[in-house]
C-alpha cells in the first residue's frame, strides 16, 4: 500500500509540474470589469502566471467547499453532542440506582436478620 501511495503522488507531481510548464504566461487579474472601474476610480490588479491562477483557483475552491460542509454539519455536531452528555447522564443514573439497589437489598436483609 505505501508503494501505491508514493506511485501516485509522483505521478501526481509529474502532472503538476507538466501543467505548470506548460501554463507559464502571464494573465492579468482584475477585481473589478472595466465599465466599474471607471466608475469606482480604483483599478486592483495583478499580474500572474496561469498555473498559479488555476491552481489557486482550485485551492480556494477547496477551502470554501469544506467551510460549506463544515456549517452543514453543525447540526448534526450538536445532535451528537447532545447525545453524548445524555448518554452519560443516563449512565450516572443506572450506576447509582444499582447502589442504591444494592443498599436498599441489605436493608432488607438486616431486618429479617433483626426478627430471627
Amino acid at each position: 500500500m505505501k508503494y501505491f501511495r508514493a506511485a501516485f503522488l509522483s505521478i501526481l507531481a509529474i502532472v503538476l509540474i507538466s501543467i505548470s510548464l506548460a501554463n507559464r504566461d502571464l494573465v492579468t487579474l482584475r477585481l473589478l470589469p472595466e465599465g466599474l472601474i471607471n466608475l469606482s476610480g480604483r483599478q486592483w490588479q495583478v499580474e500572474l502566471p496561469l498555473f498559479v491562477t488555476v491552481f489557486g483557483g482550485i485551492v480556494a475552491g477547496l477551502i470554501i467547499g469544506f467551510v460549506w460542509e463544515w456549517f452543514r454539519e453543525h447540526k448534526h455536531r450538536r445532535e451528537a453532542t447532545f447525545q453524548g452528555r445524555e448518554a452519560r447522564r443516563l449512565e450516572r443514573e443506572v450506576t447509582r440506582m444499582k447502589g442504591e439497589q444494592g443498599k436498599q437489598q441489605d436493608e432488607v436483609l438486616a431486618l429479617l436478620e433483626d426478627k430471627s
